[in-house]
């Protein structure tokens, strides 16, 4: 392990032991300032941290996104780093998305050779879909205006260092929904004096699934999930109430205005099939995730460039991603790459035992730092 290695694994296994939730990276926050004015960037501190990088007299600026917060799962595993907070661990690995951007703006900061302004994000509270937001609300693309805009997930299960990304939808968007089944209790020995909630309850979560079935094409990448089902009944009583919550990933706008149509048909149909009543709710957490045409072929030219195995137009991800919000406002590109195929590494993300791969920080660093000086190179006239 060479110098540059050894102190982005330090700092990385610091930020893993040390894991803070969405919107209460205090201690993350002021690390990630600390370090980013050591190596003499100019440093703002608001909902997030932002450090900004000019060099030359160009008029162009790119933004680079990590996110910082950590995700309310206790921790099952074995090395030498383990989460010191009890519930609570960096499972997705943002200790390693901001442990590279760190690296890579140390790089940068020492040997300056772009010409314009790269402005380092450290995004707050990505898991819940609102830390993007925040700092959008308090003036950040106002305040710091960027031509372009990337950010790095790591993707369990791929070689280590492997660049993968496309043009057009890259994750989907996802949508909470609450049903309410307000049916008629009774005596457990007598059901025929009542509703059951539970068996109207257990027909609509049936009946939802038919809309990635039968209802949306079967590419569409619709992903319809029932995760809680609640009632109020008890040893020998009939609920009189269920409520089903879950979520839905979608791949467009158009097929998530349909799949709360489909639910709202199931739902209602069902209830007046049984007599009772029915609410349905709706809470829109993240947007899709869209990658424009020029900055993902700058991702594969800087993929390529770092030495990095490069996959051009995957398939899209089911799962959703908070950098949509700044891609939305700015033509941006969101990257997977590879964190390794076994052991922790490869391990699923959001799992108790899953390790961000340290043999990816100085690749992702190497990464960025091709992708600056692409996309900001001294005019050759």
């Amino acid at each position: 392990m060479n110098a540059l290695e050894e102190r982005l694994t330090e700092r990385r296994r610091d930020f893993h032991r040390n894991p803070e939730l969405g919107f209460q990276e205090n201690r993350t926050r002021l690390e990630v300032a600390r370090e980013l004015r050591a190596i003499g960037l100019e440093v703002h501190e608001g909902v997030g941290v932002v450090g900004v990088l000019r060099s030359g007299k160009g008029n162009r600026a790119i933004a680079l996104r990590a996110d910082m917060d950590a995700l309310p799962i206790a921790e099952t595993s074995v090395h030498d780093h383990v989460s010191e907070t009890p519930g609570v661990m960096h499972a997705c690995g943002h200790d390693g998305h901001m442990t590279m951007l760190l690296g890579a703006a140390a790089r940068l900061a020492k040997n300056p050779d772009f010409d314009g302004t790269a402005v380092f994000l450290f995004q707050p509270n990505e898991e819940h879909g609102l830390g993007a937001r925040a700092m959008i609300d308090e003036g950040v693309l106002e305040r710091f205006p960027v031509d372009e805009v990337y950010a790095i997930h790591n993707l369990p299960g791929a070689p280590t260092g492997q660049v993968s990304s496309r043009t057009g939808i890259i994750c989907n968007s996802e949508t909470l929904f609450e049903i309410e089944v307000q049916g008629r209790g009774g005596h457990a020995s007598m059901p025929q004096t009542g509703v059951d909630a539970i068996t109207v309850a257990s027909e609509i979560v049936l009946a939802l699934q038919t809309i990635v079935a039968r209802k949306l094409p079967p590419a569409a990448g619709t992903v319809v999930s029932v995760t809680e089902f609640v009632t109020d009944g008890q040893r020998n009583v009939l609920p009189g109430q269920a409520i089903l919550k879950g979520d839905f990933r979608a791949r467009s706008p158009e097929d998530r205005t349909a799949v709360k149509k489909f639910m709202r048909q199931i739902s209602e149909g069902v209830a007046a099939a049984h007599g009772v009543t029915v609410s349905v709710s709706f809470a829109a957490e993240f947007i899709e995730t869209i990658n424009a045409q020029e900055p993902t072929d700058a991702v594969y030219r800087a993929a390529e460039a770092a030495g990095c195995e490069t996959v051009r137009e995957r398939p899209p991800m089911s799962f959703s991603e908070d950098f949509a919000q700044f891609s939305n406002a700015v033509p941006g590109c969101f990257l997977l790459m590879g964190n390794g195929e076994t052991g922790a590494h490869g391990q699923p993300l959001h799992a108790s035992d899953y390790d961000f791969n340290d043999e990816l920080l100085p690749i992702g660093a190497e990464f960025w730092v091709q992708l600056v000086r692409d996309r900001l190179p001294f005019r050759k006239d």
